[in-house]
């Protein structure tokens, strides 16, 4: 699996549009074959980062992802948007997904 973490800081007067600004992207990835998930979180501390989480199941689905009209239309939406240039963490994890957390469950 291909897992993705990229941070966003977003211009202050577009914080709180952020996520319709996306959406089209962000309904087009999920939607694409091999796209394992695709969620945004927004900072508790800082109202303007967002974080991206995504995963694809192989290098093939990544490079899908990249090549597509929608990604190109994605980017081209964000860049008026955004502060900086977002950072990046793309790594290769064995498995397809979200695991169990051994450490806690909930009590009955």
């Amino acid at each position: 699996m291909i897992f993705i973490a990229v941070r966003f800081d977003v211009r202050p007067e577009h914080s709180d549009n952020w996520l319709a600004l996306v959406d089209d992207f962000t309904r087009a990835t999920r939607d694409e074959p091999g796209n394992l998930f695709y969620d945004w979180s927004r900072s508790v501390d800082d109202p303007n980062k967002y974080t991206l989480l995504e995963a694809f199941t192989d290098a093939a689905a990544g490079a899908a992802h990249v090549g597509s009209a929608h990604f190109k239309a994605g980017m081209e939406a964000m860049a008026g948007a955004i502060a900086t240039t977002p950072e990046i963490i793309n790594v290769e994890v064995p498995g397809q997904g979200w695991n169990a957390m051994a450490e806690l469950s909930p009590r009955p």
